[in-house]
């Protein structure tokens, strides 16, 4: 049972490919205590996306704005767009007693880690290079050519692993939501987490 007022924060990231997205929405449908943080960006909606709900989109002078007035946890540009987790919308999430998921790349964990050094990280690896190959060519028409550039930079991502509290292998969905959940859970139990109900029941025995 959790105690403390304030949910936790946990960084999950993974290669391209690695099923991340899919286990986070699992989560999300789940667990009524978990929320994921929304990210700010300056690229346009895809077709089925909506604002506030997927992103916050912004134009590029707000995102810069914003930037300035340092209020992002993280933020990098991606092939000429931004991206950025609020530090408002994660503290608001937190403070409703909600554990916060952010759902960023290995570049905003790092920086998120820095920031937040009590949150949690976790990476989410492939079981094998080859499935892993096997997911980016039956997910889209991409060229040999753009396959093996996304496999080189998967890579040097899974390279980062390294970097995090834990590491989860997603073979299976299944397992690997269990995992997860298991990874929250403890997080939720941790001294620092309780501490503000150890207090209190000190104080009142």
């Amino acid at each position: 049972m959790q105690h403390n007022k304030n949910g936790n924060i946990f960084i999950i990231s993974a290669a391209s490919g690695t099923g991340k997205t899919t286990l986070v929405s699992r989560l999300l449908k789940n667990n009524s205590d978990l929320r994921v943080s929304i990210s700010h960006t300056t690229r346009q909606p895809r077709e089925g996306e909506q604002h506030g709900v997927h992103y916050h989109f912004v134009p590029k002078e707000e995102f810069e704005s914003l930037i300035a007035q340092k209020a992002f946890l993280e933020h990098a540009n991606v092939f000429g767009n931004y991206y950025g987790t609020s530090i408002a919308a994660v503290n608001q999430l937190s403070e409703q007693g909600f554990d916060v998921i952010l759902e960023i790349d290995v570049q905003g964990a790092e920086q998120v880690r820095r920031a937040l050094p009590e949150s949690v990280s976790i990476f989410i690896l492939p079981p094998s290079f080859d499935i892993l190959a096997g997911r980016l060519k039956s997910r889209a028409s991409d060229s040999e050519e753009v396959i093996a550039t996304r496999l080189a930079e998967a890579r040097h991502e899974i390279e980062q692993a390294f970097d995090f509290d834990y590491i989860v292998v997603n073979e299976d969905l299944d397992a690997a939501e269990a995992d997860l959940l298991h990874i929250i859970k403890s997080g939720r139990l941790k001294k620092s987490a309780q501490q503000g109900f150890l207090t209190n029941l000190l104080e009142n025995s």
